[in-house]
């Protein structure tokens, strides 16, 4: 059996190309000989480096013709919808597209050829679905649960995500403000860790950051390896995102986060999230149960002093261990090859 995957993003190393890694992995241990349409070979061990997903025994080739020949192509839209010509096609969607003109006769036709229209999260779903006309499944992405667990804590706060500015702001600097008045209202042990990828659309971004970070104890960590990633969802106590923030989710769904992967990484390691009331977020975190979502920084920075000072760590640390297995690799796995 054979399957291709195609992703015009594997440059950025993100959350979708993790997704797709995964999908090459569930096929791969299928006994599917898989493809991948790219033209460097060197992804591979990119892939491997940053999220710690072995593929070694897939393929990378220039083109897969759409699927023709293949039993399976798993296919991650660009806002498009390609002809595809595998007997079994996946069109998966990462981002929530609107105004794409998804009802089009065209896109109906070739639709027809299509086996499964997947979403990463009920969020990208249901833009997804009104824009194309569709009744999409979502299989949410995995996080490797078994290998990201909580390890001696220490007084720190992480946020892991990408220092660019391409599809959405992250809110490094929203974070770094937040802290900065933790830090000046009496939070003096307490640290701030910044780490994500540097792969796509740094620019001065960086310099703007370290400077406004000056004077505080915060932390960068550029384009760092899985390996180190989950030393550090480990240790942290708390885990902030700012992704989202100050963007309008029904207007521009896809400025906000779509699912949110870290988060659950972060759950996993026993690190609570407190992340922006939007988007994928609001599939994951419960209100004070093992989390927090907040839309100002003065709540987000009231949340954090709440925790820290209140005892209620231990709590909300357990509830976020146990709700991060839900998104096991061996769920999604068993999830995406049902679509199959």
């Amino acid at each position: 059996m054979k399957a291709a995957i195609v992703n015009p993003y594997f440059d950025t190393l993100g959350g979708g190309e993790r997704y797709c890694a995964s999908v090459a992995l569930a096929l791969l241990e299928s006994g599917y000989k898989v493809d991948i349409q790219w033209e460097r070979k060197d992804i591979l061990e990119k892939l491997r480096s940053r999220f710690g997903i072995d593929i070694s025994k897939a393929n990378i080739v220039s083109n897969v013709n759409r699927g023709d020949n293949y039993d399976v192509c798993f296919w991650v839209s660009d806002g498009s919808v390609p002809m595809l010509r595998s007997r079994k096609n996946i069109l998966h969607f990462q981002v929530p597209f609107t105004n794409v003109e998804g009802k089009t006769l065209i896109n109906r036709m070739k639709l027809f050829r299509v086996r499964s229209i997947v979403c990463n999260s009920e969020f990208t779903k249901s833009f997804i679905d009104q824009e194309f006309g569709v009744q999409s499944t979502v299989v949410y992405p995995p996080v490797d649960t078994l290998h990201i667990k909580p390890k001696r804590k220490e007084n720190i706060i992480l946020y892991v995500g990408r220092f660019s500015n391409l599809l959405q702001s992250k809110g490094q600097k929203v974070l770094i403000e937040a802290f900065g008045k933790l830090y000046d209202g009496g939070l003096k042990n307490w640290k701030l860790v910044l780490a994500g990828g540097m792969e796509v659309g740094v620019d001065e971004e960086i310099t703007v950051l370290k400077k406004l970070a000056k004077g505080y104890p915060v932390t960068f960590l550029f384009s760092p390896s899985f390996t180190s990633i989950v030393e550090l969802f480990g240790r942290a106590k708390i885990f902030w995102s700012a992704s989202g923030f100050d963007v309008d989710e029904v207007t521009s769904p896809q400025k906000v986060e779509h699912f949110g992967i870290t988060i659950v990484e972060a759950m996993s390691a026993g690190a609570i999230p407190m992340a922006v009331s939007k988007g994928g977020h609001k599939e994951i975190i419960k209100h004070g149960v093992n989390g927090y979502l907040w839309n100002t920084t003065d709540e987000l920075v009231s949340y954090t002093k709440s925790l820290i000072t209140n005892n209620k760590m231990a709590k909300l640390k357990a509830e976020s261990v146990k709700s991060a297995k839900i998104y096991s690799y061996d769920n999604f796995k068993t999830a995406f090859l049902s679509l199959l």
